[in-house]
């Protein structure tokens, strides 16, 4: 009787170990979708309990580093235009309230688009929406050349704005892929390394494909401005293919294929919406990232024609001092989600509500110190 007693729970011990939640594979994850080369938490879908930043196998961290490159990619020819916006305003005779329209029409598209897109994602997933989003704002990027009035420059950033709606996506898919415990630090890395587009496009239009299309065009300003937004365009929709063909929805492969097999039941993106927009934590939230992410986008439309007309500098000097502003999001988004994630462990839900708001606090004294200033950046900075 106590050997049997004893091979029972022999048998019992294993039945534990193999069903642990937490599961270290070997394989390069793009043949078997149980098998991967994170450790996941079987209990949490197979989401991924690590980072490894230097991977790039399927299925978690393929689709962190496509995240985070294509949001990089949207805002990257959100704002492409916004460094040129100086000489578009004296080539096409515009006055500074037309630029602030353009800009508020290249934000309008992308509000409205990101409640859309919440929904689509909660049925479809994340990869197909980014590519697809991506490869239709390079359309209207690779046509800002055509431009000849206020009323085409509106109508065209109004369709680039679509490209900023890839947040969502990019959100989602991290989301997906992550376990709770770490999710804040995948998020916040996704979205703080594709925000750096808003930064790298002052610079790398501004200061680099600006300079070299003049150059091209023998010192013709104008065609420089009307031809240099088309490199950009060229990448993005690249970019749109590759996502859709070499990554997957979420950590067990496609949602297609898990719909037919039953393993994910069919959700109804109008429900999924009508969820959202009637929670009021919904709304808190939204009142908080306007204010923030408001802010973000004030400041990449604006920097550049601010600092020429305030601190009379060229578009290539101005440009690089408004890089920096993009460049923060390196370790800013980052180091805000690892405090929230530390604070989420210890306090909860309300950790995370303390962190965010303290640094609400820290941007609006900051915004205070900026509009003071009085010193050209670039001399504060030599």
């Amino acid at each position: 009787m106590k050997s049997i007693e004893q091979s029972d729970l022999l048998e019992m011990s294993k039945d534990i170990e193999e069903t642990k939640p937490t599961d270290v594979a070997v394989g390069d994850g793009d043949n078997d979708d149980s098998v991967y080369p994170l450790n996941v938490d079987r209990d949490q879908e197979d989401k991924a309990t690590e980072l490894k930043l230097c991977s790039f196998a399927q299925p978690h961290m393929r689709a962190f580093h496509f995240a985070w490159w294509s949001f990089f990619i949207a805002f990257f020819i959100w704002f492409a235009i916004a460094p040129l916006l100086p000489l578009i305003k004296d080539d096409l005779g515009l006055t500074s309230q037309d630029i602030w329209t353009t800009n508020i029409a290249a934000v309008a598209f992308d509000i409205c688009m990101r409640f859309v897109f919440g929904a689509v994602c909660d049925k479809y997933g994340a990869r197909i929406p980014m590519g697809v989003v991506l490869m239709l704002a390079s359309i209207p990027t690779a046509l800002i050349g055509l431009v000849n009035s206020l009323t085409g420059l509106i109508c065209i950033r109004l369709f680039i704005g679509l490209a900023g709606s890839t947040f969502v996506m990019c959100q989602c898919w991290t989301t997906r892929m992550f376990t709770k415990e770490i999710v804040g630090v995948a998020n916040g890395l996704v979205g703080g390394w594709g925000n750096v587009g808003g930064g790298a496009t002052q610079l790398v239009m501004g200061t680099a494909l600006y300079p070299l299309f003049k150059l091209i065009w023998g010192g013709d300003t104008k065609m420089a401005w009307r031809t240099v937004t088309i490199v950009p365009a060229i990448v993005a929709f690249s970019t749109g293919v590759i996502v859709i063909r070499f990554s997957k929805d979420c950590p067990r492969g496609y949602y297609k294929d898990l719909k037919k097999t039953g393993e994910m039941p069919e959700i109804s993106a109008a429900a999924s919406f009508r969820g959202g927009a009637v929670d009021f934590n919904t709304w808190l939230l939204f009142i908080q990232y306007a204010c923030c992410f408001g802010v973000e986008l004030t400041v990449n439309n604006a920097a550049v024609s601010y600092f020429v007309k305030r601190f009379e500098l060229t578009i290539e000097s101005a440009s690089a001092i408004a890089s920096i502003f993009g460049f923060m999001n390196l370790f800013a988004r980052g180091l805000g989600g690892y405090s929230s994630d530390k604070a989420n462990g210890k306090l909860k839900m309300r950790g995370r509500i303390l962190v965010q708001a303290a640094l609400l606090i820290l941007e609006g004294i900051c915004i205070f110190i900026f509009a003071e200033m009085g010193i050209s950046p670039r001399r504060l900075l030599c």
